[in-house]
């Protein structure tokens, strides 16, 4: 509320100067007095233009310089070299053209300061200077755009054969992670089957592959290190995303609608806690799509880990169908069969002392 007041005022205080500014001008007007500004005055703005180019500068470097540290670490993803490559290229390219502009416009300001006996000279057009200023930044962008789409249809498309498939599935306010069994299947799925009791994908148990899926609800996706994988991105109610920032990977989750991407981690969790120093390192999922007012708290994990790592967490894991259906035990080999009256044991015993007399 503070914050909101502090705002109307300043925006009040603005409308007053300006108020108070155009009061000076048609009083001028009445008076029939030329409205001039003095050399001095004219000179000290010059200056004053300069000084705000210079502290410009020194306020974009001082912002890096404080706040470098709160940057990601390196990407933990093969592909996400690729677009901080994309990105640095970037900024150099628009870093150049902005810092150029600025400074020439700061320079003329001051340069071409109002002097007596100056006159500007009205420039209207020339075809050549729009032909160049038009061409340069077209051609720019155009080989920007083509090298984002590169990478785009890289990571949207069909994953390697050897990728180890994950689910994700968004749902107000937390993700749900589903690994197929051995059969390296996901079962089918049907949203009328839904139940947050024992089957919160709504998986179809008519399907048997669904019966050794693995599903996860804390939002917890164990990877492997230096291997393909590849998210199948659902979402069961509204619009959310799997954000990857430290994969610099991210993906929109759609109701109704299957989104994928594959990536290639190249930094366990592990090794990022030595690279970061923060023992208790691990990669977020945030979610960064605005989807309710639970939002704030959706999250997930990611652990990269090594194959021997992987293969032990999964082995402790059990299919989500057998934690929430009974399974009958199997009967044991000198047991009767089920059914089978129970027998005599006096009858047992005296028939088998017969058969020992004879």
């Amino acid at each position: 509320m503070s914050g909101l007041i502090l705002t109307a005022l300043v925006i009040l205080v603005f409308i007053v100067i300006y108020q108070i500014a155009r009061a000076s001008e048609y009083v001028n007007l009445i008076r029939g007095e030329e409205e001039t500004v003095s050399k001095k005055t004219n000179k000290a703005l010059a200056w004053v233009l300069l000084i705000i180019f210079f502290l410009g500068m020194w306020g974009i470097y001082e912002c890096h310089k404080h706040l470098a540290p709160l940057y990601l670490p390196e990407s933990a993803s093969e592909q996400g070299l690729q677009y901080e490559s994309m990105l640095m290229w970037t900024i150099i390219i628009t870093g150049i053209a902005f810092f150029g502009t600025q400074l020439f416009l700061f320079w003329f300001s001051f340069k071409y300061q109002a002097r007596e006996g100056r006159k500007p000279l009205f420039y209207s057009h020339n075809n050549k200077l729009e032909l160049i200023w038009t061409t340069i930044p077209a051609l720019t962008l155009m080989v920007l755009v083509a090298i984002g789409l590169k990478n785009w249809n890289n990571m949207t498309s069909k994953a390697p054969e050897d990728s180890l498939k994950v689910q994700v599935v968004g749902k107000q306010f937390n993700f749900i992670i589903r690994y197929p069994g051995k059969d390296g299947v996901f079962g089918k799925t049907n949203f009328r089957l839904i139940n947050d009791a024992n089957n919160v994908l709504g998986l179809d148990w008519n399907d048997p592959a669904a019966k050794d899926d693995i599903i996860i609800e804390n939002g917890e996706i164990h990877i492997i290190n230096e291997r393909n994988v590849q998210f199948v991105i659902n979402s069961r109610d509204v619009l959310h995303n799997l954000s990857l920032p430290h994969f610099r990977m991210k993906m929109d989750a759609v109701p109704g609608i299957t989104t994928t991407l594959w990536m290639t981690p190249r930094i366990s969790t592990a090794k990022m806690r030595e690279i970061t120093g923060n023992p208790d390192f691990v990669y977020e999922i945030p979610c960064s799509e605005m989807c309710g007012k639970g939002h704030y708290s959706m999250k997930g994990t990611v652990i990269v880990e090594t194959k021997a790592e992987f293969e032990k967490w999964l082995s402790e894991q059990k299919a989500y169908y057998s934690m929430h259906h009974e399974v009958a035990a199997a009967p044991k080999a000198d047991a009767p069969p089920a059914g089978a009256a129970p027998a005599d044991s006096a009858a047992v015993a005296k028939d088998t002392t017969t058969v020992a007399v004879k």
